[in-house]
């Protein structure tokens, strides 16, 4: 998903114009032409493109298999990260296509890729939102509801629920599915609205912005309202248990790839927003600024799977054996998060001295 104002030379696929049609451009253009120096732009721009898939194809395969490699991350928390690192994954690959229209000036795949490529870029955004939304309301059960919530928060819940975004995340993606094409004039992957063009990008910005980010986010904010309210009545007895202080951590890693999130999109979804009120002007700050935005977007993909490594002990040991970087891996660093299936032995097992990482890496069945 990018800004509303692409040059000649687009950066990708999901251009979604909302002006008419601009001088010297095609039918959904409004911005007439480039700006700065297109050589650095046709090297720069795909470089960093092709960084950024590297980085985020490497760190979210990784958060994929360690997931379902271990069986003490099958945790509920851990099923919606999965299904956020197959998002990241899928519009990653998208990203050489991307490259390629930079580097060259035009889209020269054909309109059926350009379809699916913008099509796995929506319902990633989509996907992405809606999991963090599904994840702040799973630690709003846990933390306000644990007991109540019990029956609710279970892998097999979590599974269909998350079956349920990606569902939801394609039915809103259909209008990509629907007008992406190759421009006639620009050559250039985009969407190619019906007339009056102006109003069907607007209505199409609006759509996204309120149902695929600023509504989700308004439902995260109130479960972390409520959180927060809860946490301060209960005082002290919220941090007096082993289980009570894990929750608080699991919270807190939510709460740090939630704002992640928030701080790499809301510039995007800005500059859309104030494009449909006025275009910006043909300058190389604002060009500038069009690169930053998309490029920061982009690189969110990258930074969930750093995240867990520093924020979650469980996952930064899964990467640790995975990498073969065994040092400081046990079972004494383990986040105990969600009820244990057994009860009455693994405590006991954890606390073993001589157990192996190996045996850690299957027996805890219920930690993040």
């Amino acid at each position: 998903m990018e800004p509303l104002f692409p040059t000649a030379s687009t950066l990708g696929p999901a251009t979604w114009n909302a002006s008419p049609a601009a001088p010297g451009g095609g039918a959904n253009g409004t911005l007439a032409g480039p700006v700065g120096s297109p050589g650095a732009q046709a090297v720069l721009i795909p470089v960093l493109y092709l960084l950024v898939c590297a980085v985020g194809l490497g760190g979210n395969t990784l958060v994929i298999y360690v997931v379902l490699r271990y069986a003490k991350m099958k945790t509920v928390t851990n099923i919606y990260i999965l299904n956020l690192a197959v998002a990241d994954v899928l519009f990653m690959l998208g990203l050489p296509f991307l490259a390629t229209q930079n580097a060259v000036s035009y889209w020269p795949f054909g309109s059926l890729l350009c379809r699916v490529v913008m099509t796995l870029d929506g319902v990633n955004q989509f996907t992405s939102i809606f999991c963090l939304t599904v994840m702040s309301v799973d630690r709003y059960l846990a933390v306000v509801h644990p007991v109540r919530s019990t029956k609710w928060r279970r892998p097999r819940v979590a599974k269909l629920t998350s079956a349920a975004v990606w569902t939801f995340s394609l039915l809103m993606s259909l209008p990509l599915v629907v007008f992406a094409d190759i421009q006639e004039g620009w050559d250039t992957c985009n969407l190619s609205w019906p007339e009056p063009v102006g109003l069907w990008g607007a209505a199409f910005i609006i759509y996204t912005s309120v149902l695929g980010f600023f509504g989700p986010l308004l439902v995260i904010c109130l479960c972390y309202l409520l959180i927060v309210v809860k946490v301060r009545a209960a005082g002290v007895r919220v941090g007096c248990t082993r289980r009570r202080r894990a929750e608080r951590k699991v919270t807190r890693m939510v709460v740090v790839v939630v704002v992640v999130f928030v701080g790499c999109w809301l510039p995007f979804f800005t500059v859309n927003i104030v494009n449909l009120a006025f275009i910006l002007p043909e300058e190389p700050a604002s060009a500038g600024a069009y690169f930053f935005v998309v490029i920061l977007s982009y690189a969110n993909s990258c930074a969930n799977p750093i995240l867990y490594g520093f924020l979650s002990d469980n996952f930064r040991q899964s990467f640790r054996k995975v990498l073969c970087l065994r040092k400081g891996y046990g079972a004494e660093d383990a986040d105990v998060t969600e009820p244990r299936p057994d009860k009455s032995s693994r405590p006991q097992e954890a606390s073993m001295p001589g157990r192996s990482p190996q045996a850690n890496g299957h027996m805890q069945t219920s930690t993040l």
